[in-house]
């Protein structure tokens, strides 16, 4: 039996090691566990995640090109800032983007994407069946993204919608603002199964000017509400 180790296993590791700390760093800088302008000492992130400095300086590095992380020259890395002007550009983008994809997906989806969109509804629609609200929020979010992939796959173009999570990573921090205010609310979780309700069913009826402006608007809808609580918390 040959027990000599395989030479790519330490590097396996180091791979691994490093995508949990991009992936637990993206987590609380996404839900705000970590504040915006916070500087990322090395020495707090090694003992916060239990991890060496080489997986992290990899994860920052990561997050630095995302736009999460701001490299400070010969001082380390902070969160990078949020304001209300990136929180509207970047939600009228995606809002546009979305809003075209949509109208791909009616002209060029067949059944099987109507039947997505179907099921991805249904999902979401069931989604107070959760039993905390932690696992509320973590299954309303889950299932909303889905709902909302399902929507838009229908362009089939992997490059848009490669651009499109691209963008949908950098909402996220001002979407999780918005989910935590309004998310456990029972009359605000209502109104958005209706949105959804009425978007599916206008989508399905392959109406693409008007599936387009009502994606607009349902997308735009939280950014009052996030302009609101970033004023109020003095993050703005």
């Amino acid at each position: 039996m040959n027990l000599t180790a395989r030479p790519e296993e330490p590097a396996d590791i180091k791979e691994n090691l490093g995508i949990r700390a991009y992936k637990q760093l993206k987590n609380d800088i996404i839900k705000g566990q970590l504040r915006p302008d916070e500087k990322l000492r090395m020495s707090v992130l090694k003992e916060r995640y239990d991890l060496g400095i080489g997986p992290l300086r990899e994860a920052l590095s990561q997050l630095v090109a995302e736009q999460l992380v701001v490299a400070i020259s010969q001082r380390g890395y902070r969160v990078s800032p949020m304001s209300l002007a990136e929180l509207h550009d970047l939600y009228d983008a995606r809002a546009e983007l979305e809003a075209m994809m949509l109208g791909l997906a009616i002209e060029r989806g067949d059944d099987n994407w109507e039947a997505g969109i179907l099921g991805k509804n249904y999902q979401l629609a069931k989604v107070s069946e959760a039993n905390t609200p932690d696992s509320l929020l973590e299954v309303w979010d889950a299932r909303h993204s889905s709902f909302h992939t399902a929507l838009v796959s229908g362009c089939s173009s992997p490059q848009l919608m490669k651009v499109r999570d691209g963008l949908f990573d950098k909402v996220q921090r001002y979407r999780h603002v918005w989910l935590k205010a309004t998310v456990f609310s029972k009359e605000a979780l209502e109104q958005k199964r209706k949105e959804h309700d009425a978007l599916v069913e206008i989508t399905l009826a392959r109406r693409k000017k008007d599936a387009e402006r009502m994606m607009r608007e349902h997308l735009m809808t939280p950014v009052p509400i996030i302009t609101a609580i970033m004023q109020q918390q003095g993050t703005a």
